[in-house]
């Protein structure tokens, strides 16, 4: 024990007025030195605030919120299936036609049985399904589950007591064999259970599981419901179209002949424009300063062609009369353009050549090069059967409906038409107009400007007793339309508004929504689910309308220009190969004679494909003389030749359809010949 020393003295506590050392503090009660006591009532430099790092271990979980990875104790594992809801793939015990009450097995087997009959596999399998609600088990099915599904079974259904006493007591086990049937079926009592209870329950019930499994197991029913509307639409339409003739006119000529100018007055002078229309339009012709196109603003809508002047893609247009119904085709006149002038002309039945009177423009369309010529001849190889012959611009100071100028164009013109194949008196028309100003179009020309045109009709020195244009267009009669013919549709082209939509003009039979079809040469059958004749909506349309018809079921893919819509019953032929006859009138400066290995280009109806003269047969010459296996040909010959097409195409003999049998043969930028298909290959069986 610690005692003060005597020299030191009894120990006394410094001053209030003295600095205590930085450990100097109040003495111990026992009178030992106080360096080690600490201040009872001011407590160590360190304890007055936590220390910077004294808080809970950073890993440490606070006591009321469970550690991050620690799912929450009400909530099962993520892979675990909720206890009242089957597994993904499980179907509800109802879409089977079986109870939806897993408490009776037995029942259930027996539903199950009675559905497959013999097959008693499936019915275990629909037991087992309607038991655990879920096929094999999960990879980590949570414990509750199969606990719940133990609760729900009956344990005294007799299928259920049979699995367990199989499974030896053990309610996993049987559980597990419930849930594969197939196993079950080498167990004796299993199988005579199942048949003890097969019959029972409700015929009503299997029906309907029956009627609910072949639903889900077919395709959607998309289609049906599809043609539910067709059928309404097809029973909403009830328009069989106008009555009165529909005819196609194709106006055709040189460059500025007056074809849209004529085009156009026809439609005014028909009231099918107002007058503000027209109004406009002369004020944008002013503009542009060309100030007597004004009319052919009506048909030319694209701004190329009204600044150019010229007719590029076929213009359409409708008017009527009070005896027929009437739609313009307007063809581009320029020669780059003859492929769109074909197509145009292999709609028309009637084609209007116009000529200009105009000195110097008859001329420059009707010489070699011109395309008065050219565009007349492909009219008679694509068919048109009537031709008026329009002598345009007789009003020009330079005419002045002159009888002398217009005799001359006719007179220089008949030859022409006669070696294209048209009967003059029969299938000509000759009529002086003035497209510009009206006269003769839909009201005679004035006397005092014209006075030998009345006598001219009244000798019918034109083939015409008609003054006018229209009245001489509603004289015009039509063969050869067979309405109960097989349906003939050749393709112009095709487009898509909510669903394939084709464009065609109807060659022969009659088309009507509902009917099936199959297109050529494709060999592809559709339904039509509607008819458009002059864009207004019908129930049928007749030989002759210029149809569209929606083509139920076909991609654009599957419908092509140049494929042709045919009864089901009588289609036409799709070859690559044909025997013709034809006409040579020209070739280009390249190819001196025509002779096997020659290439052009075969147009038929709106066919476009490539060929190859593969045989000369026979040619004749202008006299008559006919030579067997020729060699080679030269321009008016006539000659049968074997034509090899890079493409199957649909055609048919020029004696069974002449619409399908025409052809024409272009190579460079000309018509050099036009044929008709006088023979197809055998059929194959």
């Amino acid at each position: 024990e610690w005692k003060p020393s005597a020299s030191a003295g009894e120990w006394k506590p410094p001053s209030a007025s003295s600095k205590p050392l930085f450990d100097a503090r109040p003495p111990m009660p026992d009178g030992r030195p106080p360096f080690d006591a600490a201040p009872p009532t001011k407590p160590p430099f360190d304890a007055s605030k936590p220390v910077f790092d004294a808080r809970p271990p950073f890993d440490a979980a606070p006591p009321t919120k469970p550690a991050f990875d620690a799912a929450p104790p009400t909530k099962p594992k993520f892979d675990a299936a909720p206890p009242t809801k089957p597994a993904f793939d499980a179907r509800p015990p109802v879409s089977v036609g079986i109870s939806s009450k897993p408490t009776s097995i037995s029942s259930i087997g027996s539903k199950s049985a009675s559905i497959s009959s013999k097959k008693a596999t499936a019915s275990i399998s629909s037991i087992g399904a309607s038991i655990s609600s879920k096929p094999a088990p999960a990879p980590a099915p949570a414990p509750s589950a199969m606990e719940e599904d133990e609760d729900a079974i009956d344990e005294n259904d007799p299928l259920f007591v049979a699995v367990l006493k199989i499974a030896g007591g053990d309610k996993v086990k049987a559980m597990k064999m419930v849930g594969d049937p197939d196993s079950l079926m080498q167990y004796p009592e299993v199988v005579k259970i199942l048949e003890e209870t097969a019959g029972d329950g409700s015929e009503e019930d299997l029906t309907a599981g029956v009627s609910s499994m072949d639903i889900d197991d077919s395709k959607p029913s998309a289609t049906p419901v599809a043609m539910e509307e067709e059928e309404v639409a097809i029973e909403e339409v009830t328009d069989e179209g106008d009555p009165r003739e529909h005819l196609n006119l194709v106006f055709i000529g040189h460059v500025d002949a007056g074809k849209s100018t004529l085009s156009g007055n026809i439609l005014y002078l028909t009231d099918n424009v107002d007058k503000r229309t027209i109004e406009r339009y002369e004020r944008e012709a002013k503009d542009r300063n060309r100030e007597s196109w004004f009319l052919a603003f009506i048909m030319d809508t694209n701004e190329e062609e009204r600044a150019k002047g010229k007719t590029v893609e076929v213009g359409r247009a409708y008017f009527d009369t009070e005896v027929k119904r009437y739609t313009i085709l307007d063809a581009p006149g320029h020669k780059n353009y003859v492929p769109n002038m074909i197509m145009g002309a292999s709609q028309a039945d009637v084609g209007v050549l116009v000529i200009s009177a105009r000195k110097g423009e008859f001329e420059a369309g009707f010489e070699k090069g011109g395309q008065s010529r050219e565009h007349a001849m492909l009219c008679k190889t694509l068919g048109i059967s009537h031709m008026v012959v329009v002598i345009n611009k007789m009003d020009d100071p330079t005419v002045n409906w002159s009888k002398e100028r217009f005799d001359e164009c006719v007179t220089k013109l008949r030859p022409f038409l006669k070696s294209c194949g048209y009967m003059i008196k029969k299938e000509v028309k000759f009529i002086p107009i003035s497209g510009l100003s009206g006269a003769n179009v839909k009201d005679e020309v004035d006397p005092a400007a014209c006075p030998w045109w009345k006598k001219s009709c009244a000798a019918k020195e034109n083939n015409t007793d008609k003054p006018t244009l229209l009245q001489l267009f509603d004289s015009l009669v039509i063969s050869g339309r067979e309405a109960s013919a097989a349906v003939r549709i050749p393709l112009l082209d095709r487009y898509t508004d909510r669903g394939t939509i084709a464009m065609g003009k109807v060659e022969s039979g009659t088309v009507r929504q509902g009917q099936k079809v199959i297109i050529m040469p494709t060999r592809q059958q559709f339904k039509i689910e509607g008819v458009w004749a002059n864009e207004k909506p019908v129930a049928c349309a007749r030989p002759g309308e210029n149809v569209l018809i929606k083509i139920g079921g076909a991609s654009v893919e599957e419908i092509q220009k140049g494929y042709v819509v045919c009864s089901m019953e009588d289609p036409c032929r799709a070859v690559d190969k044909i025997i013709a006859s034809i006409a040579l009138v020209d070739l280009p400066d390249t190819l001196p004679v025509f002779s096997a290995g020659t290439t052009a280009i075969f147009h038929c109806q709106c066919v476009e494909e490539e060929c190859t003269v593969s045989q000369i047969f026979e040619t004749t010459n202008h006299k008559g003389v006919v030579t067997k296996n020729a060699s080679f040909a030269k321009v008016g010959m006539k000659v049968v030749v074997k034509l090899d097409i890079a493409r199957s195409i649909p055609c048919d003999t020029y004696d069974n359809a002449p619409f399908l049998g025409r052809f024409t043969l272009r190579n460079e930028g000309k018509t050099i010949a036009i044929g008709k298909i006088i023979k197809l290959p055998p059929k194959k069986v």
